[in-house]
């Protein structure tokens, strides 16, 4: 049979079904793509409505009862009354050091996460690009406790940068600074300025990231249409760059913000022995034994959160992910 025999020859339009189970369910989802659109999200939906949505339904649960103080048992009755216990002096004061924690933390990172974006968006080509992108992340690729551990030795007080501050004449600076009532202590590693260089050291690549993205979608003949204008640098600055960089600001800030407002190890290792809502969610359902209250604690950065990405979404940070 010659080649043009073969390709003459007429193909059905439709081909015949396979046989058995394998062919019948082939069959089925060909008809039904609805079926098998199901049928595939079925384990992922599983998985995050019993395992994660399951598990916070649980924790809210548990948010509403409370702890008998005479026997130290958990009361299965619904109240308010745990989280009127969060209003109690000593507790409200853990939310607001924590929420203020990660306030600066995400304000310092944008300060300092904009001109390096800025300088990777507009200037960085090639392989000085892939330079800044391997910069970036590779702090992200070592362990998470390795690196809050090398910190506590860099800030201790026979660390590297007490010692650098000697050489350079300038010890008497970072005495006069720990000496300060509330951002001070011992050292640099049991203070909160300790806890707070290293939260931006951490938490500061999910800042950067977001922002260069933002930037890299800034035309640039705006920048340049804004010159042309008369503008100043500054003016150029706040009323083009900034508010279009705007979204990924907000964008990162949603990583620094949350990540600081529910993290413990850091806290735990570099610090002060004044907690953090994570130390006290640990606390509480370890040693205390107070699981309604870790519960409501819990709660807390879940609502903090909540409000705070309704406002990122009206601001357009999620375009900016």
């Amino acid at each position: 049979m010659t080649i043009a025999a073969v390709q003459s020859k007429p193909v059905p339009a439709i081909l015949p079904g396979n046989g058995g189970m394998r062919g019948a369910l082939s069959d089925l989802f060909w008809r039904r793509p609805i079926l098998l659109l199901l049928l595939m999200l079925l384990p992922p939906l599983l998985w995050l409505g019993i395992v994660y949505i399951g598990s916070l339904f649980a924790l809210l649960l548990q948010s509403f009862f409370s702890i008998d103080e005479f026997s130290g048992l958990i009361n299965r009755e619904f109240t308010l009354k745990t989280y009127g216990d969060l209003f109690q002096a000593a507790n409200l004061d853990i939310i607001l050091r924590t929420v203020t924690m990660a306030a600066l933390v995400t304000l310092a990172s944008a300060v300092i996460a904009f001109p390096i974006a800025y300088y990777a968006a507009r200037y960085a080509r090639g392989r000085w690009k892939a330079l800044f992108y391997l910069g970036v992340m590779l702090p992200l690729w070592s362990s998470y406790l390795v690196k809050i551990y090398a910190w506590k030795l860099i800030l201790a007080k026979e660390g590297i940068l007490t010692w650098l501050l000697g050489k350079l004449g300038l010890l008497w600076l970072l005495e006069a600074w720990l000496s300060l009532p509330i951002v001070g202590g011992n050292s640099l590693s049991v203070s909160f300025t300790g806890t707070f260089i290293v939260f931006v050291y951490v938490w500061l690549p999910f800042m950067i990231l977001p922002v260069q993205a933002a930037l890299e979608r800034v035309p640039g003949n705006l920048v340049e249409a804004s010159s042309d204008l008369g503008a100043s640098p500054g003016q150029t600055f706040r009323n083009v760059l900034f508010p279009l960089a705007l979204p990924g600001i907000v964008a990162g800030s949603i990583f620094t913000f949350s990540l600081t407002l529910g993290d413990y190890i850091i806290p735990q290792i570099i610090g002060t022995s004044r907690l953090f809502i994570g130390q006290a969610v640990y606390s509480q359902q370890g040693t205390a034994g107070n699981i309604p209250l870790a519960a409501a604690f819990t709660v807390v950065p879940i609502v903090i959160m909540g409000f705070y990405l309704w406002g990122a979404k009206r601001m357009g940070a999620f375009d900016a992910l």
